[in-house]
């Protein structure tokens, strides 16, 4: 931590377009070939990451900082999507429509062309794989750009599809910040845009993305409510918010970081939160028993830190944590660690309450009824997903249905398998990824009208 691994150089406007013409030239190969035999490079790809698992995951926490522990869990999420995906490349199809007098109609599921992705870097290898895995078998191409701070992982997948068999080029990998997706974003060449970021950048995609009328599918970020029933199974409530705001240093955009907890068990469910927040391990990240690792960069802890000191300004208690921490090793002691933190005697009002701080900070907010709940857990400008947890399964229900949030979670929370799908409401984003509906953002129709017998007119 604190240490350079690896210098990368950024892709220029040349390099990007030479990345996007070996990826066009690919794509007349790959488009071609049957969902079948797409199908089976994709497996291949799946089999090599499920064989490399350890190595790619130790690959992972080198360049991001989160513990071995979950770079496997990102690491099998990765293959399992690709696995998925292969399942779905053979059953792509359009439909026959009948029409009178014997024609018909038909539509055809046709790729985009070459996509183009965009990273972060809390998730590179898990993204890079979500992104990929539906474009491939759609036919398409991609152009990915990790995310500056995390280069490596991607450059491995690059390798892996190369090693399974897609056509040489078919998925292209370029390393730079703003100026480098700037050129792949106005790139005359590129069908659509897949960002995931923040939400301003997510802005300028748009605009940039909108001067070519590209399509774009945009996962940003989220501020997102937890609601914390009286009626809960405390252990598995108290599981559920630690799984909600500590996984990969808090840097998780569907975090639920407005936790509402019902006043009846306030201190109690407080006292634990507190007690178990206090025995998460941070430290070397590729040890075993590590459960947080350094946050990303110097900057990011900083301002993480710059919204602990606020909230205490605006009248927050810090509980537990927040403090920075020191590991004993004398190797890690320039890393990016902080201690997890708790915040008591929160407002909707305060700035760590209202803005999304990508750290590992919970934020803590007493409750009395369901109704006053549910319009303060929606009293946001972001949708990214939402949390209930409760053992009246009619109130959960309820409750989610009326959270404005694209990914919920019932007596769970940060699970996302492969197969449902993942995506925001408002400021979050649209779009979707994983599951059946990433296929609609990753393939155009084409209808085809067909007469079978003689053209009438009316001239």
């Amino acid at each position: 931590p604190g240490r350079v691994i690896s210098k990368l150089l950024c892709s220029g406007e040349k390099e990007v377009d030479l990345a996007v013409q070996s990826a066009k030239a690919a794509f007349k190969i790959w488009s071609q070939m049957s969902g079948m035999e797409r199908s089976r490079v994709l497996l291949e790809a799946a089999r090599i990451i499920r064989e490399q698992r350890e190595e790619i995951a130790t690959l992972e926490t080198i360049n991001n900082g989160k513990s071995i522990f979950e770079a496997r869990v990102d690491i099998d999420i990765s293959w399992q999507c690709l696995e998925y995906y292969a399942g779905l490349a053979g059953s792509l199809a359009g439909e026959h429509i009948q029409l009178p007098g014997g024609s018909f109609g038909y539509t055809r599921r046709e790729p985009l062309g070459v996509c183009v992705g965009i990273g972060a870097w809390n998730y590179p290898f898990q993204i890079a794989c979500w992104k990929s895995a539906p474009a491939l078998a759609c036919g398409n191409a991609m152009v990915f750009k990790p995310s500056p701070f995390t280069p490596v992982s991607v450059v491995r997948l690059a390798e892996i599809f190369t090693e399974a068999g897609v056509p040489k080029g078919l998925f292209n990998v370029v390393q730079g910040g703003v100026a480098t997706g700037q050129f792949l974003c106005h790139h005359p060449d590129v069908a659509k845009i897949s960002f995931t970021g923040s939400v301003p950048t997510g802005v300028k995609i748009m605009e940039m993305a909108a001067k070519g009328i590209k399509p774009v599918t945009l996962e940003l970020g989220g501020k997102s409510p937890l609601i914390i029933f009286s009626d809960c199974a405390l252990e598995n409530a108290v599981n559920g918010a630690l799984m909600a705001n500590f996984l990969t240093q808090g840097e998780v955009c569907c975090n639920g970081t407005r936790v509402f907890v019902e006043r009846k068990i306030l201190d109690v469910f407080t006292k634990e939160v507190v007690k178990r927040t206090q025995k998460i391990k941070v430290g070397d990240p590729l040890l075993e028993d590590t459960r947080m690792g350094p946050l990303i960069n110097r900057p990011h802890l900083d301002r993480v830190q710059g919204f602990i000191k606020q909230a205490k300004e605006q009248g927050a208690e810090v509980l537990c944590g927040g403090d920075l921490y020191v590991p004993d090793d004398p190797k890690l002691k320039n890393g990016y660690y902080m201690r997890p933190c708790v915040l008591g005697n929160c407002r909707d009002d305060m700035t760590c309450v209202k803005e999304e701080i990508f750290g590992p900070v919970m934020s803590i907010l007493p409750f009395d009824t369901e109704e006053e709940v549910v319009e303060r857990a929606n009293n946001t400008k972001f949708g990214l997903a939402g949390g209930v947890f409760t053992r009246d399964i009619q109130k959960a229900h309820r409750v989610v249905a009326a959270l404005k949030a694209g990914m919920c979670f019932i007596n769970n929370y940060n699970i996302s398998p492969v197969e449902l799908p993942f995506g925001g409401y408002k400021a979050s984003g649209f779009g979707r990824e994983n599951g059946r509906a990433a296929i609609e953002y990753y393939s155009q129709l084409k209808t085809v009208c067909v007469e079978m017998g003689d053209v009438e007119s009316v001239f």
